[in-house]
C-alpha cells in the first residue's frame, strides 16, 4: 500500500509537470513504474506509451480548440513515426534487446531531452527562435528529411516509450515549416499516433496491469489541473531549467544503476524491478 501511494503521488506529479511546462512529465512515468511499482520493464515501456498517450490526448483538445494543430502535418509526419513506434515496439520484443538495454537508451533519451531544455530556457528570446541551437535543415527535400526523422523518433518512442516531443517540436518547426505554438499542438496529436502503433507492438508479447494504468492516467490527468494553475505565477523558463536539472540527475541514477547491473549477470531476468524491491522492501 505504501508503495502504491508513493508511486501515484509522483504519477500526481507527472500531471503538474505537464501543467506547468506543457510537456517534459511523461519521461516520468517509466522510471516511477520500474523503480516505485517494480513492474519490469517491458511491461512498463508497453504501460508508459498507454499513459503518455491519453494524457497527450487530454493536452490536445485545448490546442485543438485554438486551431493551433495542423492535421496534414500530424498525418504526413505520423505516418512515419507510427510505422517507426511499431518497428521500434517489436524490435523491443526481441530476445536480444535486453531491458537494461532500454533503461540505458531511455536514459540517454532523458539525457538528451534535459540538455535541450536547459539550453533552452538558458535563451531569453522570442519561441521561434530558441531554436537556434538546433542544426539548420538544408530544405530543398525538406518533407523527405521530416519523415526520416519522424522513423527514428517513432522507433525510439517503441524501444522506450517516450513521446519524443523534444525531436517532434523542432523538426515541425524546421522542416514543416509551422508556428511553435502549432508545432507543440501539433506534437501532441503525433504523440498520440505513436502511442497508439507503438502499444499495439508490444500487445500479446507482455504482461499488462490495465489497473495500474488506470489509476496513473487518473492521477497524471489530475495532476493537470494545479499545474496549469500555478504556470501562471511561476516563469515558464525558471520551470525549464529546474526541471531539466532534474531530468539529468534521473538520467544519471538510471545509468548508473542499469551499467551495474550490465556488469553482472547474475542479476538477470528483471533487473530494475529487483532493484526497486532491494529499496522499497528492505
Amino acid at each position: 500500500m505504501t508503495l502504491w501511494i508513493i508511486g501515484h503521488l509522483l504519477a500526481l506529479c507527472i500531471g503538474v509537470s505537464l501543467g506547468l511546462i506543457g510537456g517534459g512529465g511523461s519521461v516520468l512515468a517509466l522510471p516511477i513504474l520500474v523503480y516505485v511499482m517494480g513492474v519490469p520493464p517491458k511491461s512498463a515501456i508497453a504501460m508508459t506509451l498507454v499513459i503518455v498517450g491519453t494524457v497527450s490526448l487530454l493536452g490536445v483538445i485545448p490546442h485543438w480548440r485554438a486551431k493551433n494543430v495542423s492535421l496534414k502535418t500530424a498525418i504526413i509526419f505520423g505516418s512515419a513515426t507510427m510505422l517507426g513506434a511499431f518497428i521500434g515496439a517489436k524490435i523491443a520484443t526481441l530476445p536480444v534487446v535486453t531491458e537494461t538495454f532500454q533503461m540505458m537508451l531511455f536514459a540517454i533519451m532523458m539525457l538528451l531531452a534535459a540538455v535541450f531544455m536547459i539550453r533552452r530556457s538558458s535563451q531569453p528570446v522570442a519561441a521561434d527562435r530558441q531554436l537556434g541551437f538546433y542544426p539548420q535543415p538544408v530544405c530543398k527535400y525538406c518533407w523527405l528529411w521530416l519523415m526520416t526523422e519522424g522513423l527514428g523518433v517513432g522507433i525510439l518512442t517503441g524501444l522506450v516509450g517516450v513521446g519524443g516531443g523534444f525531436a517532434i517540436v523542432p523538426a515541425l518547426v524546421l522542416l514543416g515549416n509551422l508556428p511553435m505554438k502549432k508545432a507543440i499542438g501539433t506534437s501532441l496529436l503525433i504523440i498520440i499516433f505513436n502511442s497508439v502503433t507503438g502499444f499495439l507492438g508490444y500487445l500479446g508479447h507482455v504482461s499488462l496491469n490495465w489497473n495500474l494504468m488506470l489509476s496513473f492516467i487518473v492521477a497524471a490527468s489530475l495532476g493537470t489541473i494545479p499545474g496549469a494553475y500555478l504556470a501562471q505565477f511561476v516563469p515558464a523558463q525558471k520551470l525549464q531549467k529546474t526541471f531539466g536539472y532534474f531530468l539529468l540527475a534521473v538520467a544519471a541514477l538510471v545509468l548508473v544503476q542499469n551499467r551495474h547491473h550490465s556488469q553482472s549477470p547474475q542479476t538477470s531476468k528483471h533487473p530494475p524491478a529487483k532493484i526497486a524491491q532491494h529499496y522499497f522492501r528492505g
